[in-house]
């Protein structure tokens, strides 16, 4: 992955959506990620290099291990992409909201 790479192309891969998913609960170092997803370590560590190099995850040292980390804010590219669809689904939620009152 190059330094152009976007937050889009490093999230198009499965096994790093399922690392992400899986850090939403908090920090776990490399072992635990291992046997939760089912992936090689080195395969676990690989994919763990590209989130770190494009800011999704930090690493910080825990005696003997490393601890990874979700950065929320290495996702704001995704999710300024997402704002307008956001808002058209609050206005399609809300008229179907009307329409369900008007039919009480």
């Amino acid at each position: 992955m190059g330094p152009m790479t976007t937050a889009f192309e490093i999230v198009a891969e499965p096994a790093r959506r399922d690392i992400l998913d899986r850090l939403l609960d908090g920090a776990r170092p490399v072992g635990e990620l291992v046997r939760e997803t089912g992936l090689s370590q080195p395969n676990t560590s690989r994919h763990l290099r590209v989130l770190r190099e494009a800011g999704l995850v930090e690493s910080r040292p825990e005696g003997q291990r490393r601890l990874y980390e979700l950065r929320p804010e290495g996702l704001a590219q995704i999710e300024r992409w997402l704002a307008p669809y956001r808002r058209m689904w609050r206005r399609s939620l809300d008229d179907l909201e009307r329409h369900l009152d008007e039919e009480e």
